[in-house]
């Protein structure tokens, strides 16, 4: 009978254990839920703003040594340059408040005070000089390599004050100061190119790390110690970053409501996710095609053929049939959105009239089905080649139309498909009357590889070389735009080239979210701050 009192008792004992530990931990517990609930209702009642976006086919977190265009988007969220650029391509300044230009080769730079990394440290020149050096020791590595390969040496003269100097005098070097600066005391002594700390950096910019987990999502939180936070009002408080294996995953997550943006350079994105329930925005891409003019050739060193090919190519016509409508007519090198490019339809207007005329009015006659010119004892024939790359279809295909085109009005056009070894050879050499090319534009207003000596169009003019040799010392915006302007209309009359569209990027977005759609290919978030999400 005892043993079985003393069995009860134990039980009893034991129980009653058992439930203050329960209590215990569901006291505790049930606070910490407590807590959720209220952070979750104080969302509600805040009205915090998420925004979910993806990424596919994630290398690295480190903007430095990234190929992969989504992080190079979504890293201008974390990090900052020295200076910036707007959705017109203005230069601005961010972490370097000031730049003045010693001589040719020579810049003092001032860096911004009191502005801390994520992790609270403060940011320091010596920041930016390191950022340098890691980017010329990664080579090839680093996307940035072309930004920083002038420079010659970094010297700090001061605690937020550097100089910067270069092996050769560079066109608006100073947009080649657009990379995002990385915290040198953050990397210590790893080697940034294999560095464990590669998906856990910290920037300076407007949002912040909060958890990464680079194989399913990363989530980034406003700065609240952001330099800037006064002048900005962030609307979206978080940003969602999911994580994809592939485009295709991406791209059927956000068809089944897990994402609320996305965006592609391809012309086929809608058809891909479609667009009922959403709405799209397409923008400038950076790639550019244009036909170049060889003002050295017998035929096209009469400028009055060269006008008369301007008005004779129809670039809608290209667009719709080659890139489904997506491209963007473009005809001078800066017609992607800069302020120093003033909009002219007239230069890319199709009017095969016009073409028409300008060679009656140059001394041309079409006899039978060509043009035919008298000079001196000899009658010029007008028939012209035109060189494209073989394997690049679609530029075939635009070539093709360019021969319909320049036929309708009477000149006879041979298109040559070739190799790329043997498009090289062209491209070097110049021995073509007009060849098919592209090139990724940059930031920088820069025209030398368009208009100064060596250039594909064998193009020279005085006055062209002078206006290109005072741009580089003037900061004006007014003086520059004035320049521009001139060298634009030169650029129309003499038509050394024929610019043809610019590729596009399209945005495809839940109607709950509100954008802008002042952004540009530099920075598709540019101006996050005007973005808002309905809930």
């Amino acid at each position: 009978m005892k043993n079985n009192i003393v069995r009860y008792i134990f039980v009893i004992a034991a129980i009653g254990l058992i439930a203050y530990a329960v209590y215990y931990v569901y006291h505790n517990d049930g606070e910490i839920i407590e807590n959720d609930e209220e952070v979750v209702s104080q969302e509600e009642e805040d009205g915090e703003e998420s925004l979910r976006i993806g990424i596919s086919n994630l290398d690295t977190l480190n903007p430095l040594i990234s190929k992969n265009q989504n992080v190079q988007d979504i890293s201008k969220f974390i990090y900052e340059p020295l200076f910036d650029v707007t959705s017109d391509f203005k230069l601005e300044n961010c972490l370097g408040t000031e730049i003045s230009k010693v001589d040719a080769t020579t810049y003092l730079i001032n860096t911004r005070e009191n502005v801390k990394w994520h992790n609270g440290e403060p940011f320091v020149v010596d920041d930016v000089k390191y950022t340098i050096e890691m980017i010329k020791s990664l080579g090839d590595n680093s996307i940035y390599i072309s930004n920083v390969s002038m420079i010659n040496n970094v010297e700090i003269v001061g605690n937020n004050t550097l100089k910067i100097y270069l092996n050769e005098e560079t066109p608006f070097f100073e947009y080649n100061l657009t990379f995002p600066i990385i915290c040198k005391s953050f990397f210590s002594t790893d080697d940034i190119a294999s560095s464990d700390r590669n998906n856990l950096q910290m920037g300076t910019g407007r949002y912040k790390l909060y958890s990464v987990d680079v194989n399913s999502q990363i989530d980034l939180i406003k700065n609240e110690e952001w330099w800037n936070k006064e002048a900005v009002d962030l609307r979206i408080d978080n940003i969602v970053i999911r994580v994809y294996g592939t485009v295709a995953e991406l791209y059927n997550a956000y068809k089944l409501g897990g994402l609320d943006m996305v965006n592609s350079r391809g012309i086929n994105i809608e058809n891909n996710i479609g667009t009922i329930g959403a709405n799209s925005q397409q923008g400038f891409g950076r790639d550019f095609d244009y036909l170049v003019l060889n003002c050295g050739s017998n035929i096209l060193s009469n400028m009055e053929v060269r006008q008369a090919i301007g008005y004779a190519i129809n670039r809608d016509e290209i667009i719709n049939s080659v890139y489904a409508g997506k491209y963007k007519a473009g005809d001078f090198p800066l017609s992607y959105g800069s302020y120093l490019y003033t909009e002219n339809p007239e230069a890319k207007s199709f009017n095969q009239e016009k073409a028409k005329q300008i060679l009656q009015d140059g001394g041309w006659t079409l006899s039978g089905k060509v043009w035919q010119k008298k000079v001196g004892y000899s009658t010029i024939r007008l028939r012209i080649n035109l060189v494209v790359q073989s394997e690049n279809a679609n530029r075939v295909n635009v070539a093709n139309i360019i021969k319909s085109n320049l036929e309708g009005i009477g000149i006879p056009v041979t298109v040559n498909s070739v190799k790329q070894a043997s498009f090289d050879s062209y491209m070097k050499n110049k021995n073509y009357d007009m060849i098919l090319t592209g090139v990724s534009v940059g930031i920088s207003p820069n025209l030398s590889r368009y208009l100064s000596g060596g250039n594909l169009a064998n193009f020279n003019n005085e006055e062209v070389n002078e206006i290109l040799n005072d741009v580089k010392n003037i900061s004006d915006e007014a003086t520059l735009l004035e320049k521009y302007n001139r060298l634009q209309a030169i650029y129309e009359t003499e038509r050394p080239y024929v610019g043809l569209y610019f590729s596009s990027r399209t945005y495809v977005y839940n109607k709950n979210l509100t954008i802008t759609g002042n952004n540009s290919w530099f920075n598709i978030y540019d101006d996050i701050e005007n973005w808002h999400k309905r809930n």
